[in-house]
C-alpha cells in the first residue's frame, strides 16, 4: 500500500487534500512515524482514520443521505407489500420469497427512521402507499397483474438499490454505526437482486432464460429501455485504475467476467433520476 500514491490520486479530484489532512510536511511526518510504530497491516487502518477525520460528514449531510435511502426503502417496501398480496405467484416458494423481501424492506425502513431520529435534526419523512406510482407515470400498465412485469420491476428496484448504497457509503464514513448498518443493508439488497434475477430466469411465463444472478456489462436483462440508466456504467473493466481483463497464467478474464465481479456505484442524482417516475 503506497499511501503517498493514494494521496496523489485524491489530490486529482480534491486539490485541497493536504490542507484537509495537515500541512504537507506534517503528513509525511505522521506516516513516517506510523511506519516505525505500526505493523504493515495496520497502516491502512491508521490512514483510513486520518481520512475519516479529514472528510467527516456533517449531521445535515448524513441526514440527507439517510432520507434519500429512506425514500428508496419505502419505494421497495410498499412495492413488495402490494405485490405479495396478489395471486400471481406460480408457486408457494415464489410468494414466500416476496414476503421475505417485503419484511426485510420493512426492517430497513424502521432502521433508517431510527437513525434519522437519532441525529436530533427533526422527524424523518413519512411515506404511504399513496406516495408511489408503480406504473412509472404510465410506462407500465400491468405491474401487479402480470407476473413477468412484477418480477422485472422487482429486479430493477433491487439492482438500483445495490448500486445506490455503494454510491452513498462514502458520505456516511464519519458515522461508524450508520455506515456499518448501511453496508449490511447493501449486502441484503445484493442477495435480493441475485434471488430475483434467478426467479426471472426460471419463470415459465415472462421469464428471461439468459438472466444471471449478477449484472453483465450493462445488459438490462430484458427490462424496458427506460430502465437502461440502472445499468449504464456497469461495463467498467478497471478497478482502482488497474485493468482486470487479460490472461493471467492459465486464466483469461474477459470483459464480461470483469464487469460481473464488481457492482459500480450510482450517484444520488443518477438514482433519483431512475426512481423519479415511481415517486409522486
Amino acid at each position: 500500500m503506497n499511501i503517498f500514491n493514494i494521496i496523489k490520486e485524491i489530490e486529482k479530484v480534491d486539490p485541497e487534500v493536504y490542507d484537509r489532512l495537515d500541512p504537507r510536511r506534517a503528513v509525511f511526518k505522521h506516516f513516517a512515524g506510523f511506519g516505525k510504530k505500526l505493523a504493515a497491516a495496520a497502516v491502512p487502518l491508521a490512514f483510513g482514520s486520518v481520512l475519516n477525520k479529514a472528510y467527516g460528514q456533517s449531521t445535515s449531510s448524513i441526514r440527507e443521505v439517510l432520507e434519500y435511502a429512506l425514500a428508496l426503502e419505502n419505494l421497495e417496501y410498499y412495492f413488495y407489500k402490494q405485490a405479495a398480496a396478489t395471486n400471481l405467484f406460480p408457486t408457494a416458494a415464489a410468494k414466500t420469497a416476496f414476503e421475505t423481501i417485503r419484511d426485510h424492506e420493512e426492517d430497513h425502513v424502521a432502521f433508517l427512521r431510527s437513525a434519522i431520529t437519532s441525529l436530533n435534526s427533526g422527524a424523518p419523512t413519512t411515506y404511504t402507499q399513496a406516495s408511489f406510482d408503480y406504473s412509472a407515470g404510465g410506462l407500465l400498465s400491468d405491474t401487479f397483474t402480470n407476473y413477468g412485469t412484477m418480477l422485472a420491476v422487482a429486479q430493477a428496484f433491487e439492482d438500483t438499490g445495490v448500486r445506490a448504497y455503494k454510491g452513498a457509503a462514502p458520505s456516511l464514513i464519519s458515522n461508524d454505526a450508520v455506515l456499518q448498518a448501511a453496508l449490511q443493508i447493501h449486502s441484503v439488497e445484493a442477495r435480493h437482486a441475485a434471488h430475483l434475477r434467478r426467479m426471472r430466469r426460471d419463470a415459465a411465463t415472462g421469464g428471461v432464460a439468459s438472466n444471471k444472478p449478477w449484472i453483465t456489462l450493462k445488459d438490462r436483462g430484458g427490462l424496458p429501455a427506460a430502465f437502461q440508466g440502472i445499468y449504464d456504467g456497469e461495463e467498467v473493466t478497471t478497478q482502482a485504475g488497474v485493468p482486470i481483463t487479460g490472461t493471467f497464467g492459465s486464466v483469461t478474464i474477459t470483459a464480461e467476467a470483469a464487469s460481473e465481479a464488481f457492482d459500480e456505484p450510482l450517484t444520488m442524482a443518477q438514482v433519483l433520476a431512475i426512481v423519479d417516475p415511481f415517486i409522486k
